[in-house]
């Protein structure tokens, strides 16, 4: 595990210290509207200072909050007024490289309105929307993730794969490396939410730039377009029977894969890290590794509620069975997940039971949530012990 993500126990809220910008401005003695605007001006908000970050919002109301999802927190936090003034705070104590997402709410007689930060051009991007994001102290975008002008971009096409097992056309959407050559041979990474990873987790700009810097050899990408993620991606047996019998032979036929299992590799997010275990668990001499980011590995005794819906029972149900009879599905695993989510538990205590399976796992928990961005930021390290040449090993 990646000791140095901290733990909730360094999360504080108050006032801080004198020296925060938010307490020497209430030190003046009587602030004004103008007093604020001064304030203001030139900041960047929230005001970041060293472990301290001081969310702010402008505005009359009964009760302003800090709303957010960290697992340990509550959810609304209450903001303070400074007096005879518009602007409201909270200040939070933050370990150093979190990113936070989060919203202001504000209550105004019986109204109540949540909405992104006014004051913060910062936004985290989902199938959802936007969201207003926090970087404390140390954490910037990896610049690994921005298209490099140096690396040679590769090549997305669109493919459609007859599927009887799903009863459907199935969009593929493919990314073949710069200077492909159809005389060599590649390794295979198959990505469940292709469009979102794409989108939203610079999917292809990552590939490009690591390819680029021969930090992974030429792969070829397959991402995956699916028509209910939460039922294909939930211990579906037509889907692992589409990925490993039709897809891949599929692939296999067209382009020049290397036709082994160390060159496949299976990428999931959440319900799609069920998806990439579920398929390896199905046919465990298929595949070379798995990149399981945020799994949803939730599982419950027998007579509980496991508290996630009725879309999460053939999960739990799948997930009780491989905690209870372990199988090696691959070689390599790499397992991450974020410190501020609920599913930090689950993924904690399923590591030490790939592990007792024969499978060499590295694990990482990121100070982040669960969002497409901290799936990003893991990609070169996820997709360098699994394409990459590592010593074989655990972390």
């Amino acid at each position: 595990m990646n000791k140095a993500a901290g733990r909730h126990h360094h999360w504080s809220a108050g006032s801080g210290t004198n020296r925060l910008a938010i307490n020497q401005l209430q030190q003046r003695g009587w602030v004004d509207e103008a007093a604020v605007d001064d304030f203001l001006a030139g900041r960047e908000v929230p005001i970041v200072e060293g472990r301290h970050c001081t969310f702010l919002f402008r505005g009359e109301a009964d009760a302003v909050y800090l709303a957010q999802r960290i697992v340990g927190l509550p959810s609304r936090m209450p903001m303070r007024r400074v007096a005879a003034t518009t602007l409201w705070y909270v200040v939070l104590k933050v370990p150093e490289r979190s990113r936070i997402n989060y919203q202001i709410e504000v209550v105004r007689g019986e109204h109540v309105e949540r909405f992104n930060d006014p004051l913060n051009p910062k936004l985290s991007h989902s199938p959802f929307g936007a969201i207003s994001v926090c970087f404390s102290f140390g954490y910037t975008n990896p610049e690994w993730t921005f298209p490099d002008p140096d690396a040679p971009s590769g090549e997305l096409t669109e493919l459609v794969v007859e599927s009887h097992a799903l009863e459907r056309e199935c969009r593929v959407t493919l990314y073949l490396p710069a200077k492909f050559d159809r005389t060599k041979s590649y390794p295979l990474l198959v990505v469940h939410d292709g469009g979102e990873f794409l989108q939203y987790a610079a999917a292809k700009a990552v590939l490009d730039n690591l390819i680029h810097r021969r930090e992974i050899p030429p792969t070829i990408a397959a991402f995956l377009h699916p028509k209910d993620r939460l039922v294909e991606y939930a211990n579906s047996a037509e889907h692992a029977h589409f990925l490993t019998n039709e897809l891949l032979p599929h692939l296999e036929m067209e382009f020049p894969l290397t036709g082994d299992r160390s060159g496949r590799m299976v990428l999931g997010a959440s319900f799609g890290a069920v998806a990439a275990l579920s398929t390896a668990y199905a046919s465990p001499g298929t595949y070379g590794s798995l990149i399981l980011l945020s799994g949803s590995f939730v599982s419950a005794d027998a007579g509980t509620d496991h508290g996630g819906g009725p879309a999460f029972d053939p999960v739990v149900q799948f997930v009780n069975r491989y905690r209870a009879r372990p199988r090696h599905v691959a070689e390599r695993l790499f397992v991450s997940c974020g410190l501020y989510e609920p599913l930090i538990i689950p993924n904690r205590s399923i590591v030490p039971i790939f592990r007792s399976a024969g499978m060499h796992v590295r694990y990482v928990e990121s100070r982040d949530g669960h969002t497409w961005e901290n799936w990003r930021d893991q990609l070169r390290d996820a997709l360098w012990w699994v394409a990459g040449d590592p010593a074989v090993g655990s972390t």
